[in-house]
């Protein structure tokens, strides 16, 4: 699935469904957030077969995938997958949208979110959720662009980089199904 889009700077650009083929690239924008800043609370890179299964977790779940493909490359990705485990969650789903550094500030996280939402309306998701650290005013702005409302910060929710952060969460209603039902339970 590929969907053309306007991008500023370089040539032909599209969001389109990841494929194995991008997973490399997904995980070097991955583990460079990581590394670099507090959008991932994890200390160590993730190797490729960390994100392989990820991303093949996502694909089995019938979770998105995708990406913004910039120079001939996926230069940013995003996903979105279960809030929760539990049943009663299954009509709310979590985002998450990263850019390669050198793509920053060039609209591609908005349209990436974009498109998510497109999606998850599409499915009949309520609710979109994005935990997002207090200080990542970039993502905060974009949400907020988007009709996302703060729903509430949890304090001291994580220790990187040798101090406190706190993840403030955000919250996107979509009109779901027009009759939702409760999902078998079961055991694990």
């Amino acid at each position: 699935m590929y969907y053309n889009v306007p991008y500023q700077g370089g040539n032909v650009q599209v969001i389109r469904t990841a494929t194995e083929a991008d997973v490399a690239a997904i995980l070097e924008i991955y583990n460079d957030a990581i590394v670099n800043t507090t959008a991932v609370y994890a200390y160590t890179p993730h190797t490729l077969a960390q994100r392989l299964a990820w991303f093949r977790a996502h694909r089995e779940a019938g979770y998105p995938v995708f990406v913004f493909e910039a120079d001939h490359k996926a230069v940013g990705f995003a996903a979105f997958g279960s809030f929760r485990e539990w049943p009663a969650y299954k009509y709310t789903v979590e985002n998450s949208i990263y850019v390669h550094p050198d793509y920053r500030r060039r609209g591609i996280a908005r349209q990436l979110m974009e498109q998510l939402i497109t999606v998850a309306a599409e499915q009949q998701y309520a609710t979109m959720v994005a935990g997002i650290d207090s200080q990542n005013e970039g993502s905060i702005r974009l949400h907020e662009q988007l009709g996302f409302k703060n729903v509430g910060t949890i304090q001291k929710a994580g220790f990187k980089f040798g101090r406190w952060l706190d993840l403030t969460f955000y919250q996107l209603m979509l009109s779901g199904p027009a009759h939702p039902v409760e999902a078998e339970e079961h055991d694990n």
